[in-house]
């Protein structure tokens, strides 16, 4: 069967799968210099579909194949890499020459051929710890990847020690000790509500398991770490048996359910966690959090209602894009308090944005500074240029002074573009908290290309510092990490 996409109304624009694997041996500098300072690797993982979706309701971001993109940056110089990550799924497809598998987390709906086959895509985040290069998706374990190469080296199991059948997306670094915190939920297989915390060593070692349940079975996408605690929730995403038989993709949006959070002892069981309840919402991504006294704080972006329109409404009720709009806001938590309720409060309403970053260093420490891309609706934005784009483009990265409220700088990627999330690169290794560069991909709607753009920290309203010109656009990048020279093997 050829590959065929025309029936695909997504494959289309500057989106549309770009379908093939590339080396770019040194990219051009279209504007200011590469700082000499910066030596590493700027990774993004995302998806591109290879083959089309088997089937017209699938969760189409969430299902397409992973795609590893490095950006190895020394001396001025900047060179380009991506490969697809070659799953058990992928290289089924392959050999078939067709798309086997249905709709995203469903295996009920995979050709019958390849129900025994993991089918993770593994293309949501890229991360490094212990020297090891992971491509991670919260269906499956870990994909180890060459940090150089890109080659896929397969699943890693932590020699046999992590015992969960899934792997967050977000694991969190702490950089006082050089701990992993990780975790997988659906721990023991698809609808079940066990939880698994491990902690990882700097050496890549399992040093603890704990092990609990959430009330309900909710996508628990990420975690925030503090020195003391560490905070799962749920959210208005759910699923259940007779929703996955119907069908369906696995999360389904339910308005009336109620949103979880747990707190958990870095150093207790699965008993000590403590459960607050709380309103229908979404917090996909936590940005950090604080223990202060008997209080942990919280700082996330959220929306009200369900901010994936590709994720269906359990109610039959239309999506709405208003509900859909996140804000940054903190969450405090009483632990001195019997209520198991919290406060929320908006910090920053006017920043619609959903993916938060901060220096990396500071996981697990006293922070001060976020860093999230976010559509500011006052900067000019070319819709005949760019062709028909539509609806609000993330056009600026923004630094976020937690402490006052006060958004202290943007950049500004220009008329035509939009920007996907951003990573920060400190400036040296003791340098203050936020002193370092922003990097990130802007896809250039006017020229259907992409560039690497590279923003100073502290004066992002002066705007780029470089910008790296790709003869081709990039597959869209779900989320990114940036690895300094002395975290991997790099040549």
């Amino acid at each position: 069967m050829a590959v065929n996409f025309s029936n695909d109304p997504t494959a289309v624009g500057f989106f549309a799968p770009t379908r093939f694997e590339a080396d770019v041996l040194e990219c051009e500098v279209i504007k200011g210099e590469v700082p000499k300072e910066i030596d590493g690797a700027f990774y993004r993982l995302g998806w591109d579909w290879f083959y089309p979706p088997r089937l017209p309701n699938d969760a189409g971001p969430f299902s397409g194949d992973g795609y590893m993109g490095m950006f190895r940056i020394r001396n001025g110089r900047v060179s380009y890499r991506g490969r697809y990550v070659r799953t058990p799924r992928f290289l089924a497809n392959l050999e078939a020459g067709r798309q086997l598998f249905g709709v995203y987390r469903n295996r009920a709906t995979d050709d019958p051929s390849v129900r025994h086959i993991n089918r993770t895509v593994a293309n949501t985040a890229p991360f490094v710890h212990a020297g090891r290069l992971f491509a991670l998706k919260e269906d499956a374990l870990p994909v180890e990847m060459d940090p150089n190469t890109l080659e896929t080296r397969g699943f890693w199991d932590f020699n046999g020690k992590y015992r969960a059948q899934t792997f967050t997306a977000h694991p969190k670094p702490d950089m006082e000790t050089g701990e992993m915190i990780c975790y997988g939920y659906q721990a023991t297989g698809d609808l079940s509500r066990d939880v698994f915390v491990y902690f990882v060593d700097r050496n890549g070692e399992v040093t603890r398991e704990v092990r609990f349940q959430a009330p309900i079975v909710s996508m628990m996408h990420d975690i925030a770490i503090t020195p003391k605690h560490i905070v799962f929730n749920t959210s208005g995403f759910v699923t259940n048996p007779e929703w996955m038989k119907a069908g369906n993709v696995m999360w389904g949006w339910d308005p009336s359910a109620p949103t979880y959070v747990a707190i958990l002892p870095r150093d207790g069981e699965g008993k000590d966690v403590r459960w607050f309840k709380g309103p229908t919402r979404a917090a996909v991504h936590l940005l950090t959090a604080e223990t202060v006294g008997n209080k942990v704080i919280v700082e996330t972006p959220v929306s009200d209602g369900n901010p994936f329109p590709f994720f269906p409404q359990m109610d039959g009720s239309p999506w709405n894009p208003k509900l859909a709009v996140t804000t940054l806001r903190r969450w405090t938590f009483d632990l001195s308090s019997k209520k198991d309720t919290w406060e929320e409060e908006i910090v920053f309403p006017n920043a619609p944005g959903a993916l938060p970053r901060i220096d990396d260093r500071f996981y697990g420490l006293p922070y001060r500074y976020g860093f999230m891309g976010y559509a500011d609706p006052s900067r000019p934005f070319d819709e005949k240029r760019a062709g028909n784009v539509g609806g609000r483009v993330t056009n600026v990265y923004g630094r976020f002074d937690l402490r006052t409220g006060r958004i202290v700088g943007n950049y500004f990627v220009g008329e035509v573009g939009s920007l996907q999330e951003c990573q920060f690169i400190p400036r040296s290794r003791n340098a203050p908290e936020g002193d370092g560069w922003l990097i990130g991909v802007a896809s250039n709607y006017a020229e259907m290309h992409s560039e690497l753009v590279i923003a100073d920290a502290q004066r992002l309203d002066e705007g780029d510092v470089a910008r790296i010109r790709l003869p081709f656009r990039l597959n869209s990048q779900v989320h990114g990490w940036w690895a300094n020279a002395d975290q991997l093997p790099l040549v």
